[in-house]
């Protein structure tokens, strides 16, 4: 691996996956791109992993894919070239959670990565942007199913026909971003969540997130229906015992809170 991705455990259970292209704005580089979707899916496989945290180094999420790249001699990447939609769709595969620590900047492709991710936070200064119509290029990565599914049809096409940039607040307002926080907060508090996540019975967890997004696809009636299925395949391996020891850690947890 080079320098393109860093990797820390900062707490139990949780790996911070940070896009290490500060000078270019963590443009989406092949070669980033390769490393990010590697990291991505190793932590996945990873029983030790309970939930990831994304985020990019200095000023920006990500400025999108690197244009440069895109516009080079020989013309751009087929959709099916090494890496140009792997990194995505490791985010989306991914069976434990991802949340987005969106830092900056997240533009087109960068905006694609955050809309992976099971949840968004973002700091004051992040600000969104869809600008494929300013390029010329059509996403490849689920923007166009995915935003309009967290802030409607209209609000999803105003931005993506626009070109224009959703500051943090009003992306909180739309419902695009779950939480805003101060600059210097927010990978400490995404690690905070995301420990928390790990914290829990992480079978549960990772089928929960199965439920979500398989059901996501389908209509209501057939969603419960996958809710069933993976309810009762869940529940094959869950023992009695199990289930007590996890109920005196939610006890303890709750007094430990409700005298905070």
């Amino acid at each position: 691996m080079s320098e393109l991705v860093l990797i820390d455990r900062p707490a139990e259970g949780v790996m911070l996956i940070t896009l290490n292209r500060p000078e270019a704005r963590n443009a989406l580089s092949m070669a980033l791109r390769e490393e990010a979707t590697a990291t991505i899916r190793a932590a996945g496989a990873d029983e030790s992993v309970g939930a990831i945290v994304l985020t990019g180094k200095g000023a920006a999420f990500s400025a999108g894919v690197d244009l440069k790249e895109l516009g080079a001699p020989g013309g751009p990447p087929k959709p099916s070239a090494r890496g140009s939609e792997d990194l995505a769709a490791a985010i989306v595969g991914c069976p434990v959670p991802v949340i987005a620590a969106v830092n900056g900047l997240a533009i087109t492709g960068g905006f694609e990565l955050a809309l992976a991710c099971d949840i968004i936070l973002a700091s004051s200064d992040a600000r969104f942007a869809d600008t494929h119509a300013r390029v010329g290029i059509l996403p490849l990565w689920g923007l166009t199913q995915r935003l309009p599914r967290l802030i409607g049809m209209s609000r999803a096409k105003q931005l993506s026909f626009s070109g224009n940039f959703c500051d943090a607040e009003t992306a909180e307002r739309w419902g695009l971003v779950n939480q805003v926080f101060a600059p210097d907060q927010l990978v400490a508090e995404a690690v905070t969540l995301a420990a928390t996540i790990a914290s829990n019975d992480r079978r549960a967890v990772r089928n929960l997130k199965r439920v979500y997004d398989s059901g996501a696809l389908v209509t209501m009636q057939e969603g419960l229906a996958v809710e069933r299925a993976i309810a009762k395949e869940h529940m094959t391996a869950v023992r009695p015992e199990d289930i007590a020891a996890r109920r005196a850690a939610v006890q303890a947890r709750n007094r430990e809170q409700a005298g905070s």
